[in-house]
């Protein structure tokens, strides 16, 4: 890609469509988080349990447009959260960014391929929807 603008640009700088273009479509951010302790000690658990809008087999979202109205778990992010981002896989482009790194070579914008990310193995293995599942600590990857 010749214009590589998230090099050139801050996050809270990017246009609409360069910011949803940072997203790699992985759906690793679709998959249900634990968060245990209060005030000083918190910890995130992740685990395989995928919002019941997201087809596991694609990692898309069966209803992205209208996402925020039917899950109000479903975080829009934006410029204004960077700071909240931590909780993002560690490969997610716009965590990559706001920690300053640059983004993996198998990055869709990096490589052209908008199937990359599935040439490269990134995802939950045996995935389970939200609607299938009674305790969700049995599911717990971490």
């Amino acid at each position: 890609m010749e214009n590589r603008f998230w090099e050139a640009k801050k996050l809270e700088q990017m246009t609409q469509d360069e910011w949803e273009s940072l997203c790699d479509r992985c759906g690793l951010c679709c998959f249900r988080k634990i968060l245990e302790g209060h005030l000083w000690w918190k910890k995130i658990l992740k685990t395989r349990i995928a919002c019941d809008l997201l087809d596991c087999s694609t990692c898309q979202c069966s209803d992205y447009d209208n996402r925020f109205s039917r899950q109000k778990e479903c975080i829009k992010l934006d410029g204004k959260k960077l700071k909240s981002f931590k909780w993002l896989p560690q490969t997610c482009a716009y965590r990559l960014l706001m920690e300053g790194k640059p983004l993996p070579p198998w990055h869709p914008l990096v490589t052209g391929d908008p199937l990359s990310i599935q040439h490269a193995g990134i995802k939950i293995e045996n995935p389970v929807h939200e609607k299938d599942v009674d305790d969700w600590y049995d599911y717990v990857t971490d």
